[in-house]
């Protein structure tokens, strides 16, 4: 293995595990959540993956950064509901975030899936 696909695969290692560990706490861990599918869009683009795996890990991280300035801004301005004189119909900007979290986790799940059946089949 050489050394840039060693870095692809710990990027995408480590990145998916900051988005597992973030979700504990979405809100608080949402800064974590972004730079681990940073680091795994890097991993993505290092790596030999095809152009519609960067094209979609590139559509996830963006997903995600746009509901993170969403959610950062709409604190800034008090939030949303209650007192604060924002309807809860603000909080649609936030839901680029969590789509992008879901897509990413399965974009995840599908590649522990392909390399475990890769790794049995080259095992037979």
């Amino acid at each position: 293995m050489n050394t840039r696909s060693l870095w692809s695969r710990s990027l995408v290692i480590v990145g998916g595990i900051a988005m597992l560990l973030g979700a504990i706490d979405p809100l608080e861990g949402c800064v974590i959540i972004l730079a681990g599918s940073a680091c795994v869009l890097l991993g993505t683009l290092l790596g030999q993956a095809g152009q519609p795996m960067r094209s979609y890990w590139i559509a996830t991280f963006v997903l995600m950064a746009v509901g993170v300035a969403a959610m950062f801004a709409l604190g800034a301005f008090g939030g949303i509901g209650g007192k604060s004189g924002h309807s809860l119909w603000w909080g649609v900007l936030i839901l680029p975030y969590p789509i992008g979290w879901i897509m990413g986790m399965v974009s995840l799940l599908i590649r522990a899936i392909r390399s475990i059946r890769q790794r049995q089949a080259d095992a037979a």
